[in-house]
């Protein structure tokens, strides 16, 4: 009984500044944060997403352009829009959102948030335990697969999200420190499995055999059956949003609360380069190699990298799943102010373990993260016109937290008409397509908002101007 309360009196000492900003003595140098770019990037959900680049016949051309091109532009979301803001404020989203929005609202996002993570680490967790379970002989999931199909997949999974969790309860630190370890021979796995693969679909002497290649025998242009062609502009998007929850949508605000410039949002390009670039790639060549039209990230990678390969995917799906739990972690913590964020995380891990047992999740991965972008985004234009716009335009800033309101009107209202707006638009109407929405959305939810809240600043504004 006392070693058990000496162990749970030390997790209560983790201090993750889950309500108050960053010290000066806690920031962290530039290493942990290139770290944690690489290894949370270079994952395994990325043998998801570049095996439904096959599937959704996109050319070689296209494919190349629109992930070069949609990774600066995330790159740049991640240094320009979501680092500054949390360097300025050392704050979490979370705790920040409530001098916005008020507690009420705070509330409910933080519930969404956190919630959306769980979904998002189970289906990291899901990629994983197809490894673990390949070296047991589970029976794997299909393609079209909703619910758990054998009890030992049920039990790896379960498993597999315990060491996750373990790791996201120990905090920024331990996640960095793991990721320093794996991602550099993770990166290089991916490139050996696809090297590996290659001379399956003929001889290549020089660059030019290699292009030949790709545009006929891996990425030809042609979807698969039931599968929606997608082109330059899809992938373009997909590669700029599939994050939009961190940078526009400022999740990592958690993460850049720790680094000592904005610039550190440079290090992202760490991630998506040889993550949502090379290894998109490969695991495309890997995909097309093996023939296959079920995706199974631990068979890929065993057939093209042996017992190596299929380690890589376990170790993938921690190092992308672990900061991701630990994000989820502070978003229900501001939520549970009596409970310390060990707990909270303990409490989303055995959620999000559950939810990695239904393949659903992870089979309709590109959808989920589009929807999962576009249910958070209209919050992140309005943290960015609040801390950009509102005091310039000559709106009292933070009038929530300054007037004690329970919930800011003009938040709620964005966030609501912003998202049915876009239900309309992608579902009913079908002006636009899902991937495209977010980016108008955004700027219809930062334009809704500063309106609002100047037909809202109400006789109050006039006093706290004064």
């Amino acid at each position: 009984m006392a070693d058990q309360h000496a162990r749970t009196s030390a997790l209560d000492q983790l201090n993750e500044f889950e309500r108050e900003p960053v010290t000066e003595d806690h920031l962290h140098p530039p290493r942990r944060f290139a770290a944690l770019f690489a290894g949370e990037h270079v994952a395994a959900t990325e043998f998801i997403i570049g095996a439904f680049f096959i599937l959704h016949g996109i050319s070689a051309k296209d494919l190349f352009l629109g992930l070069i091109c949609g990774n600066i532009l995330a790159v740049a979301s991640w240094t320009f829009i979501c680092a500054p803001i949390a360097v300025q404020t050392r704050l979490t989203l979370y705790w920040y959102l409530r001098k916005i929005a008020g507690p009420g609202i705070t509330n409910l996002y933080n519930v969404v948030n956190g919630g959306l993570y769980c979904i998002l680490a189970g289906a990291m967790i899901a990629v994983a335990s197809t490894a673990v379970g390949l070296a047991f002989n589970i029976e794997m999931p299909t393609l079209k697969a909703t619910t758990p199909t054998s009890v030992g997949w049920v039990i790896t999974t379960l498993a597999v999200g315990g060491v996750v969790t373990l790791l996201a309860i120990l905090g920024f630190k331990k996640l960095s420190q793991f990721a320093i370890v794996c991602s550099p021979w993770m990166f290089m796995i991916f490139i050996a499995g696809a090297i590996a693969m290659l001379p399956r679909f003929g001889e290549i002497n020089s660059l030019s055999d290699f292009w030949r290649i790709a545009e006929t025998k891996i990425w030809n242009g042609v979807p698969h059956e039931g599968k929606e062609k997608l082109g330059f502009w899809h992938v373009l998007f997909f590669s700029w949003f599939c994050n939009l929850a961190m940078h526009v949508d400022l999740s990592d605000m958690a993460v850049f609360r720790y680094a000592r410039s904005w610039k550190y949002g440079l290090f992202s390009a760490l991630g998506m380069f040889p993550g949502h670039f090379l290894a998109w790639i490969c695991s495309g060549i890997m995909m097309a190699a093996v023939n296959n039209t079920e995706i199974e990230p631990g068979m890929m990678a065993f057939t093209a990298a042996g017992l190596s390969g299929a380690l890589a995917v376990v170790l993938a799906g921690w190092t992308t799943s672990n900061p991701t739990m630990y994000r989820a972690g502070l978003a229900l913590q501001a939520v549970t102010p009596n409970w310390p964020r060990w707990k909270v995380t303990l409490a989303a891990g055995i959620v999000t373990s559950i939810v990695a047992c239904f393949p659903v999740f992870v089979m309709n991965l590109l959808d989920f993260v589009a929807v999962y972008g576009l249910l958070l985004m209209p919050i992140g234009a309005v943290v960015f016109a609040e801390h950009w716009l509102v005091p310039r335009l000559g709106l009292i800033q933070y009038r929530a937290e300054k007037e004690g309101w329970f919930m800011s009107w003009p938040v709620l209202i964005t966030w609501v008409v912003t998202l049915f707006l876009g239900w309309l638009l992608v579902y009913e109407i079908e002006a636009i397509h899902l991937f495209f929405m977010w980016l108008p959305g955004w700027f219809i939810a930062m334009g809704l908002y500063l309106g609002l809240s100047y037909v809202w600043r109400g006789p109050a504004a006039a006093e706290v101007t004064s």
